[in-house]
């Protein structure tokens, strides 16, 4: 992983004109529980300090553009990117234009970045359970026209912090078998998910075998990342692609 002191950049054989990073939680002006990288509007950070970030972000990050911000919704809506206003309601976009930064919020739910071998086009998915068990990730490659696809799986909740119940079992069980495999019980109503596993096994399905990253646990990460699940109040971290 190639990693800068507040942000990691995806380590993975993408094209040199795809430029893609997640921020980390440090390097920002937002104050705790915020502490300190927060570029999410909608967490209840001083609104004034979450613009200062983004700024931050533009800069360090030598963006072409704003980022293009989702109202993220845990559903299994994908936009085109150069084709949608801003704050649209939405789980994913995807782009085939340079300059324009597809961007997704997290802190556990599972980010996903995608692009193909030639980077012609490029895609970022929000993949919280929910959205997960209804088929982001599997709209977002069908809206791609291009084959020959890698995915880099960023920050999330690890198989062994992530508890659920069995609402949760059952939504990924009804949408294959396979997926029990990713579920681990440890107790009567309870099983820990492995959030990376049940991705891993829907980029099978659609015939991607790039697969990189998916490594992290962003609850045990305090030092570095934002988890929702561990502080309930807090910001998030912004997993960004774009073509330059």
């Amino acid at each position: 992983m190639n990693a800068n002191e507040h942000w990691l950049v995806p380590d993975w054989p993408a094209p040199d004109h795809i430029k893609a990073a997640t921020t980390l939680r440090t390097g920002g002006v937002s104050a705790s529980p915020y502490a300190s990288f927060n570029s999410a509007l909608h967490v209840g950070d001083q609104r004034d300090r979450v613009l200062q970030n983004r700024q931050l972000l533009k800069a360090r990050l030598n963006l072409p553009d704003e980022p293009l911000w989702l109202s993220q919704i845990h559903s299994n809506v994908v936009i085109d990117a150069a084709k949608s206003a801003r704050l649209q309601e939405a789980d994913a976009s995807y782009t085939m234009q340079t300059g324009i930064v597809c961007t997704v919020m997290t802190a556990d739910c599972l980010p996903l970045l995608v692009c193909d071998k030639e980077g012609i086009c490029v895609a970022a998915i929000h993949a919280g359970w929910r959205g997960l068990a209804a088929g982001i990730i599997t709209n977002t490659i069908k809206a791609l026209p291009i084959a020959d696809l890698m995915v880099w799986l960023g920050p999330a909740i690890g198989p062994e912090s992530f508890e659920v119940g069995k609402e949760v079992r059952d939504a990924f069980k009804k949408k294959s078998e396979i997926n029990l495999t990713a579920f681990k019980q440890v107790s009567d109503e309870k099983w820990l998910a492995d959030i990376y596993q049940l991705a891993r096994h829907e980029l099978m399905e659609l015939g991607i075998d790039q697969v990189y990253g998916g490594n992290f646990c962003t609850v045990t990460d305090s030092a570095r990342f934002y988890s929702y699940r561990r502080d309930n109040v807090t910001g998030r971290m912004a997993t960004l692609i774009w073509k330059n």
